[in-house]
């Protein structure tokens, strides 16, 4: 995951006194109470600038060390301010997990595509998030260690495939089930593609994944019976 910049400077608001027992301990209970959030005396961009700056730091030190090993104090470090400005923004570690992996996969309206060509054109949109969206790899590594991370795409796959597949499969009551067979498909070539980096699996060009799972995928959305 690339390193980002930190923060030269605290923010003026910034709490003096660091809430280090909280911070020291970095699991679900860290600040029980929470820092209060930001108020609106916070000036806007600088406000933005630090959540933008604590969510890049939280998605490369939850991709690289797993939820669980991941700490509040590293994060902030990693950002550039103090661990209380973390506190303050999103109360405890599951607070900013939870913002750090909000995830739109943007999934296509298949309704308007020609039926036999949906699987094909589902798996170039997977392909092309993939390659453009870092946060999905990220998620994706912390969902193969961690039940927080597992949980989170589980969610986006129920929350985002599961619809679009309604509108096309032949049996909507289905969907749930036909969505999770294609989860196996698309999130294994992406595992071992983009976490795992297997050589044969990375040296496929976009026409080859797209030839090779396409059917399958066609066969999940749309085939009467198994």
């Amino acid at each position: 995951m690339p390193h980002h910049r930190p923060l030269t400077t605290a923010e003026p608001d910034a709490p003096a006194e660091s809430a280090a027992s909280d911070v020291d301990s970095d699991t679900d209970t860290e600040a029980a109470a929470g820092a209060p959030p930001a108020g609106p005396a916070d000036p806007p961009r600088r406000s933005a600038a630090t959540r933008a700056a604590i969510l890049a730091a939280a998605r490369d030190r939850f991709a690289a060390d797993g939820y669980e090993r991941a700490t509040i104090r590293a994060i902030a470090r990693e950002a550039g301010i103090d661990p209380s400005m973390v506190m303050r923004y999103y109360g405890n570690k599951a607070g900013l997990f939870a913002a750090a992996s909000e995830i739109e996969v943007h999934a296509p309206d298949l309704s308007h595509v020609p039926r036999e060509e949906a699987g094909a054109r589902l798996v170039r949109h997977f392909l092309e998030r993939w390659e453009g969206d870092e946060v999905l790899t990220g998620m994706l590594r912390v969902g193969a260690t961690n039940e927080a991370g597992a949980e989170r795409m589980r969610g986006v796959f129920a929350e985002q495939i599961r619809p679009v597949l309604t509108a096309v499969c032949p049996v909507p009551e289905e969907a749930p089930k036909r969505a999770a067979l294609i989860a196996s498909q698309i999130l294994g070539m992406a595992l071992c593609r983009y976490v795992l980096h297997l050589a044969p699996a990375v040296a496929l060009s976009h026409d080859e994944v797209i030839a090779w799972l396409a059917p399958t995928i066609q066969r999940y959305m749309t085939a009467e019976q198994p």
